[in-house]
């Protein structure tokens, strides 16, 4: 293969194949579909575009899977340049169709296997040696868009080379983690994750903790996902479980006792209580929407009860305790029921990954980084263990017997397995944490900092919490733009946390239209504005980094960029309306702005266009994807996309040199528009009122309705009317004072900062 993949093609479209095409055509890459007959690959295909969360970024993606069946479809596979299987896991079946498929594949074609239970050398025994040398285990993680895991498999057979093209074409264009891991059973990820399962099960099986307790115990507090243990079990699936759990136990003899899982899991199974996709397994929901509750399993009876408060009070103490390094040594070395749970499941776990390690891996970094992205734990084992100290893990486990890794540690006089952690996969992808280190950061205040990027680009890093923009944030921006058009040759805005903005800052406008002071609001407004106006105007161009939550005032800042860099996994929306306010920011006048360019010609009736713009900000529609958000005209097609989180700022920073070298100039000052005028806001608010009318809308939604009609249309002017951005700005400003002075818009307020979720008054 010469080093990237033109066509691909999955063979089994059940839950994993259907999903692993649907995000090749995520990367832009057109693939068969194939199963036993046609019909059955369409049928797969319509599951998987059923699925929610959904497999693909956009459902046009979908037209790039081609489908076909094994009986009459073989021979296409010609001009593929990766064949994937993922079918049943059955050696037979699997070896059966290989033979079928090489007589079709083309000389350069890789082939590879999605199995997470059979031996990737034992499933091309009997295949030619060129066959061989192109084959290879690729084990995604399920659902493959979404986790970032995927360990690449070689056997002794496979040339080097098609491994890396694999591996390459795996990070850049699919976005995912690559580890590279041995063809040991289960590969790494679910060899060390089950094992924490398994003795998780056991303390539950003993009944010293109730589910609630464990749960608690196993998610953000240890840095862990908040769906923790019961919760990710019943969305992972408990037949899965028990299918991986004992194809390790058949795999490994001697081990069969470590994975055996207690009767409760089996009992749940035999009933079809599979988990979420069942309708229930540890948890189960009752009610209906606006009035569901979920329960919890009581493992001895099998009956579903309230949820419990765990009984640990000990709890409140350790989740104090920061950083993460020094709580997870806390929680080991407590003498309470939690440390005893810890040092039951996470001391023994990181244990075992010291005996296995050389086993399933080609060094310790592997392990780590296989376990972060496959489980989404936040430390992997060598980190942990390193944060906490060999010795000290030996002393509060009270280990017998030492692992051969470990003895070899101790005897070179070392406490730590590595003394500079762990390194990232590839050059560039820490660029801001080697930024800070190397070049230092310029300035910084609670909520932002100004760290040099290197080769004369300037960072604009947000760090306050969940990047929400703020007085703080705003100045940095400002101060941003002064420096970068002083000193440096182009600005980057981004972080390097999951989200790149939730929005502004809501507590502080809160208090300050609670007090009425109209004043100090105003102020927050225009200093919002005049923000994001000078990184539209800068001299230099500035480039928005966007990724995971870029909401409410996160989108502003993007509107106003000269090149949006996004993550592909950018869910961008304008969702003040939530909040009964508008976007006030510059936002709502770059949609305008953004509607009338779409425009045929000036002379054009600008209400198809408008109303589009106008509809995307009165429902807060928020992207689904980075292509998403393309589609809903919040990122243009200048715009580009970064299929892989860790590599953004990386390619922001290329595309902010590449802007420089293009020659860029700031964009001179904008001609006055033509509004769209008093017929067209007529148009929108009746479109508003038989929204009202028909109940999809409350009278405060059609209030904020009308308010946004009044500013997208330019305000109470004929249609025509000359405009100039600075009008339209004050119109937004306007609107949004007004807004926030009205009890529904605070309460609305309130009620989102306490729960997180949008009130509908």
């Amino acid at each position: 293969m010469p080093g990237t993949v033109h066509k691909a093609a999955v063979l089994g479209a059940g839950t994993m194949g259907a999903q692993i095409a649907a995000h090749l055509a995520n990367a832009g890459v057109p693939v068969r579909l194939l199963d036993l007959t046609v019909d059955i690959a369409k049928q797969g295909l319509q599951r998987a575009r059923a699925l929610e969360p959904p497999p693909f970024f956009t459902p046009d993606a979908a037209r790039l899977i081609t489908l076909g069946g094994f009986d009459r479809d073989l021979p296409t596979l010609g001009d593929c340049d990766w064949i994937i299987e993922a079918i049943v896991e059955q050696l037979d079946i699997k070896r059966e169709l290989l033979a079928k498929v090489e007589p079709h594949r083309a000389p350069d074609a890789v082939v590879s296997s999605n199995t997470s239970g059979i031996p990737i050398s034992v499933l091309a025994e009997g295949r030619s040696e060129a066959f061989r040398q192109h084959w290879l285990g690729t084990h995604f993680f399920n659902p493959p868009r979404y986790l970032k895991l995927l360990e690449v498999i070689p056997t002794a057979d496979t040339r080097r080379e098609v491994v890396d093209d694999i591996v390459r074409f795996a990070d850049l264009r699919l976005g995912k983690g690559v580890v590279r891991a041995k063809d040991a059973p289960s590969f790494i990820a679910n060899r060390l994750g089950l094992y924490s399962v398994a003795r998780i099960l056991e303390q539950l099986a003993s009944g010293a903790f109730t589910i609630e307790e464990i749960d608690a115990l196993t998610g953000p507090l240890v840095g862990r996902p908040k769906s923790a243990t019961f919760r990710t079990l019943d969305l992972a699936g408990l037949d899965i479980l028990v299918h991986v759990a004992r194809n390790l136990a058949e795999r490994l003899p001697a081990e069969a006792n470590l994975f055996t899982l207690p009767t409760v899991v089996d009992d749940l199974v035999s009933r079809g209580w599979h988990g979420e996709k069942a309708g229930q397994g540890f948890y189960k929901r009752v009610g209906r929407d606006g009035e569901r509750e979920i329960l919890t399993l009581e493992p001895a009876s099998l009956d579903y009860r309230a949820r419990l408060e765990p009984q640990l009070p000990e709890l409140e103490r350790l989740a104090s305790v920061q950083p993460l390094d020094a709580r997870l040594r806390a929680l080991l070395f407590d003498q309470g029921r939690a440390g005893m749970f810890m040092r039951a499941t996470l001391g023994a776990t990181l244990i075992y990954a010291t005996r296995v390690a050389q086993e399933i891996a080609y060094s310790l970094d592997d392990v780590d980084w296989a376990m972060r992205w496959g489980f989404g734990w936040a430390r992997g084992p060598f980190e942990t263990i390193d944060s906490i100290g060999i010795r000290e893990l030996l002393d509060a486990c009270d280990v017998a017997s030492r692992p051969p890794l470990v003895e070899e540690a101790l005897r070179a006089a070392r406490n730590r397995f590595r003394e500079d952690g762990l390194v990232a996969r590839e050059p560039g992808i820490e660029l801001l944490r080697n930024a800070k280190s190397r070049q230092g950061v310029v300035t910084e205040n609670a909520a932002a900092s100004l760290v040099d990027l290197g080769d004369g680009v300037l960072c604009v890093e947000f760090h306050s919490k969940m990047n929400a923009i703020g007085g703080d944030t705003i100045a940095m921006l400002e101060a941003g733009v002064r420096e970068a058009e002083h000193r440096f040759a182009a600005l980057v805005v981004g972080n390097d946390g999951q989200h790149f903005s939730a929005g502004a800052n809501l507590m502080l406008l809160l208090l300050a239209a609670q007090e009425a002071d109209w004043d100090e609001v105003d102020l927050m407004v225009r200093a919002f504005q005049r923000a994001t106006t000078a990184l539209r105007r800068a001299r230099v161009p500035v480039i928005v980094a966007a990724s995971g939550m870029t909401l409410g005032g996160g989108c502003e800042v993007l509107l106003h960029a000269d090149r949006v860099q996004a993550a592909a996994e950018s869910y961008i929306g304008l969702v003040e309306v939530s909040v009964g306010l508008i976007p006030a920011g510059g936002g709502t006048k770059e949609m305008l702005l953004r509607a009338l360019a779409v425009g045929p010609v000036a002379t054009a009736d600008p209400l198809p266009f408008v109303q589009r713009a106008f509809e995307t900000m009165a429902f807060a529609v928020v992207s689904t994807s980075a292509a998403d958000a393309r589609a809903l005209g919040l990122l243009r097609a200048v715009d580009r996309i970064t299929m892989n989180r860790d590599r953004l700022l990386a390619d922001a920073k290329a595309l902010a040199l590449t802007r420089v070298q293009e020659g860029y100039q700031p964009p001179p000052p904008s001609p006055p528009l033509s509004a769209p005028g008093t017929t067209v806001r007529a148009a929108l608010r009746l479109g508003v009122h038989l929204a009202w009318r028909a109940g999809r809308i409350s009278d405060h939604d059609a209030h904020v309705g009308r308010w946004l009609a009044h500013v997208i249309a330019g305000g109470d002017v004929p249609a025509g009317t000359p405009v100039s951005e600075e009008y339209l700005l004050d119109l937004e400003r306007e609107a949004f004072l007004s807004l926030c002075g009205e009890r529904k818009t605070q309460a609305r307020i309130a009620h989102t900062l306490k729960t997180g979720k949008p009130l509908r008054n």
